[in-house]
């Protein structure tokens, strides 16, 4: 389980994935301390579990599903990823409920300052777009950020100054693809009213010929 507040910018040192999974070495320092292995840390979002430490980074293993949902098969040496380490229970819960189960991916399609925020607007599916609500809580790359309103194609974050100062996100460019989970809430409302869409109501077994035999 993790909030969403990215505690460091990691930077990759080594590749081996295949379509069947694989492992990344990440450089980093911040979120090594407490960490052992075994432990979950967030890479863009994404739960990985530390399978290696060294004193300046970890290593991860990525299973073949994270790829087919993710942007981790993306990542080269040298590219810039967010890392948070799972929840402590004794800490503040700053950000949202974020699992680190990527939902799908989305495209930046433009970045435009609005007073000292900038207004990043991300196109996405219609499966990913019906589980995201105006003023509701997305993690984009594992940041936990508020939804400004949805779009039928798209929706719109806002990015404050602390915010983008801490991330990569208003350095990566239009047309960057993110990982995207909605709000883990809205995921367990909407499958409920889907099961509930789909079940056909019980047909009661009381009938008149069952009252008039019982004297009703």
């Amino acid at each position: 389980m993790f909030t969403g507040i990215i505690e460091e910018l990691g930077k990759i040192q080594g590749v081996s994935l295949t379509k069947d999974g694989g492992e990344l070495d990440i450089a980093a320092s911040m979120v090594l301390e407490g960490t052992k292995l075994g432990d979950s840390i967030a890479v863009n979002g994404t739960c990985l579990t530390v399978t290696q430490l060294r004193k300046d980074g970890f290593r991860a293993f990525v299973m073949a599903e994270s790829l087919r949902r993710t942007n981790l098969g993306s990542l080269s040496c040298g590219s810039v990823v967010h890392l948070e380490r799972a929840m402590s229970a004794d800490g503040r819960f700053g950000g949202h409920i974020v699992t680190g189960h990527i939902d799908g991916q989305g495209t930046f399609l433009s970045k435009k300052p609005e007073g000292q925020a900038v207004v990043l607007t991300i196109g996405a599916d219609e499966d990913i777009l019906a589980g995201i609500v105006e003023k509701g809580s997305i993690a984009i790359d594992g940041t936990s950020l508020t939804v400004m309103d949805v779009g039928s194609d798209c929706f719109r974050i806002g990015i404050i100054p602390h915010t983008g100062g801490h991330t990569a996100l208003l350095s990566r460019p239009i047309g960057y693809v993110c990982n995207l989970e909605t709000d883990m809430i809205g995921k367990y409302v909407q499958q409920f009213l889907q099961k509930a869409k789909h079940t056909e109501p019980k047909k009661s077994s009381i009938t008149m010929d069952f009252l008039r035999e019982h004297g009703f």
